[in-house]
Parts: structure tokens; C-alpha cells; sequence
């Protein structure tokens, strides 16, 4: 009876985690969102910036070119937020753009 119990508690906690990803990637996939800088806290920015070269690299909160996504029509909306579109606010950030 216990071992029921925790296979069952482990294949709805797998169904769950799956569902969270399924969710995530559907909103990331819808394009609806946009990349807002200046609003980052230090070590939680998604990607890279003229400085760093990933996610959760920026050394300071409100670094103006840390970005994190946003649902569209958001950033403007925060204080402080920017949308960006610059080249190096990508994976590898300025670094990749050397290459």
C-alpha cells in the first residue's frame, strides 16, 4: 500500500513538472513578450549584455542593459524598464558577436 502511494505521488508530481514546462514554453512560443532592460536585479537577468555572456551575470540591480522578459507591453509600463533590441542583448552576448 505504500509503495502505491509513492508511485503514485511520483507520477503526479512528473505530470505536474511537465505541465509547468509545457506551460512556459507555450507562452515563450506565443512571441508576446519583449526584452525589458534596466529593471534586472544583480544576478537575475536572462541573457547576455556588452558585459556578460548569460543569464544571471549582471553584477548590479537596474544594470541598463540586464533584460529579463516581459508579457508585450509591459516594460514601459514599469518604472525604469526599457525595451531593447540591441544586438548583443542575445546568448554570448558581446562576446558572440565577435565571433
Amino acid at each position: 500500500m505504500k509503495t502505491e502511494l509513492m508511485i503514485r505521488g511520483a507520477m503526479a508530481s512528473l505530470l505536474a513538472l511537465a505541465l509547468v514546462a509545457a506551460g512556459g514554453q507555450a507562452f515563450a512560443a506565443k512571441g508576446d513578450v519583449e526584452k525589458c532592460a534596466g529593471i534586472a536585479k544583480a544576478g537575475k537577468n536572462d541573457c547576455g549584455t556588452s558585459k556578460s555572456s548569460c543569464a544571471g551575470t549582471a553584477t548590479v540591480d537596474n544594470d541598463p542593459e540586464a533584460w529579463i522578459l516581459v508579457p508585450k507591453g509591459t516594460c514601459e509600463k514599469i518604472a525604469g524598464g526599457m525595451v531593447t533590441d540591441k544586438a548583443y542583448n542575445a546568448p554570448g552576448g558581446m562576446a558572440a558577436l565577435k565571433k
